[in-house]
């Protein structure tokens, strides 16, 4: 890994691609309002999904910024330097998505009353996409083989470190009423009931009508052809969609097709360990 594809926070690998000192200073001192809503993932859990939910329930279903905002600007990243830019354009109640873990929220989060939405995914999934998601973007190392990228991944030497010191900081972050867990899973099962959930937890009262509505704009197939929202807006020199679309599949199990029997064995044994004794459990068996 060379110096200059990424930035050393707080012990964390950041892409420079898209973080920079000034980036990263510019979200802790951001002012986050007590009307902003958070959506927090560990990369490759369902962010973009997010981006695509968020301004729909958020605005009643009314469909004119996902089609003509790209999410990065519609709902951008806490930490990424195109907030700076863009910050004045958004509507209240913003919304903006994070891949930070609780503990590098700006002051002004923990003082507020905004919310959040913790999105996991089972973390075999995520190591299956973000290997993909490697192979396509040119700001990121080479994952080399799938077993060399598993050793990087379960020891968090990949973009934002280990996912099980992610869900420890969020699961345990007490934030009360402000914050609702939910599962890529979960979402993509039953995605009304999901919006359903949502649209509560953020006080937004849809109608069943409007629910529907946003569930089909939100699918898989209509984000994958929505150039909004696929990234295929990213010149190919950074993202490469030949190599691996980055709406991949969409689906969740997708790692039974990937790990052998000897990878699943590691693999969970790493990741029971790590979460040993602590007070919640994972809504999946790792097994």
């Amino acid at each position: 890994m060379s110096a200059t594809e990424y930035i050393k926070y707080h012990g964390l690998l950041l892409p420079l691609e898209a973080h920079t000192t000034e980036s990263l200073e510019y979200a802790q001192n951001f002012c986050v309002e007590d009307t902003d809503v958070f959506a927090i993932t560990y990369p490759k859990s369902g962010t973009s999904w997010m981006q695509e939910i968020l301004p729909l329930v958020l605005n009643g279903g009314d469909l004119t910024p996902i089609h003509t905002i790209p999410n990065w600007e519609r709902v951008p990243w806490l930490e990424e330097k195109q907030l700076a830019w863009v910050v004045d354009k958004l509507a209240s109640p913003r919304a903006l998505v994070s891949h930070f873990p609780y503990s590098l929220m700006p002051p002004s989060f923990c003082a507020s009353k905004a919310k959040v939405i913790y999105v996991m995914r089972n973390p075999k999934d995520i190591m299956v996409s973000s290997y993909y998601f490697h192979q396509m973007a040119s700001f990121l190392e080479d994952p080399g083989t799938f077993d060399e990228f598993m050793d990087k991944f379960l020891e968090g030497k990949v973009m934002f470190g280990k996912w099980t010191d992610h869900v420890k900081s969020w699961r345990n972050s007490e934030l009360g009423d402000r914050i609702m867990y939910i599962t890529y899973e979960e979402m993509v099962q039953d995605l009304p009931a999901s919006l359903r959930h949502i649209s509560d937890f953020l006080g937004c009262n849809l109608t069943e009508e409007v629910i529907q509505k946003i569930a089909e704009h939100c699918s898989f197939k209509s984000m994958q052809n929505n150039n909004m929202s696929n990234f295929s807006l990213i010149p190919k020199v950074y993202m490469d969609s030949d190599k691996s679309p980055f709406l991949r599949k969409g689906i969740a199990g997708d790692w039974k097709n990937h790990f052998s029997s000897e990878q699943l064995t590691r693999f969970t044994s790493v990741i029971s360990k790590e979460l040993e004794g602590e007070s919640f459990s994972l809504p999946w068996s790792l097994d």
